[in-house]
């Protein structure tokens, strides 16, 4: 997904497709997130949740685990995610972080906001350069597939999880990585 959106915006590998598009004239930006949800809609037509997941959500409600969302998705991918792939009995997720929280990942910010949500913290500020102002463990794990959810859940003090997926092998030796995974169960 995040090749076609750099293709569609013209950037290249290394650039933050977010920092790109906030850094651009405001009605450019307009254009702009809308190509990058035009290609999220189609991720969505085809996404194929993990096997797993139902059986791991289930296994979350049961022992009253909390389940939040931090993603750099607008909301429709996340709603269709939800509503189409979730049975109703899952529990909800709240919050739901996406990219409309400033500052996004790689930023802690959103995580951060989750945990004070959950009065696991009392503050969620973030200094200046996007790092936690208070340097601290957090009882909290953030499982994601990107260099951007390993970085956000490292830097906001949550222990972190890759999921294992082609391409991103070089995550499994970053040393914010604490575990790796292949599948959900």
């Amino acid at each position: 997904m995040f090749t076609a959106m750099r293709s569609k915006l013209g950037i290249e590998k290394g650039t933050d497709i977010l920092d790109h598009v906030y850094s651009l004239p405001e009605a450019e930006q307009k254009k702009a997130h809308g190509i990058i949800e035009d290609v999220e809609r189609d991720a969505m037509a085809k996404q194929i949740p993990q096997a797993g997941l139902v059986t791991l959500m289930e296994h979350l409600d049961a022992n009253d685990i909390k389940k939040g969302i931090c993603t750099r998705n607008f909301n429709t991918p996340v709603e269709h995610l939800l509503t189409n792939h979730l049975p109703g009995h899952i529990n909800a997720f709240a919050p739901i972080v996406t990219r409309d929280f400033r500052p996004p990942k790689p930023s802690p910010a959103g995580i951060l906001h989750i945990a004070k949500q959950w009065d696991i913290i009392s503050e969620s500020d973030v200094a200046d350069n996007g790092r936690p102002v208070a340097k601290r463990p957090l009882p909290l794990i953030m499982v994601g597939d990107s260099i951007d959810d390993i970085i956000a859940g490292h830097d906001a003090g949550a222990a972190t999880v890759l999921l294992r997926s082609e391409g991103k092998e070089d995550l499994e030796k970053d040393p914010r990585t604490d575990l790796v995974i292949s599948r959900y169960v």
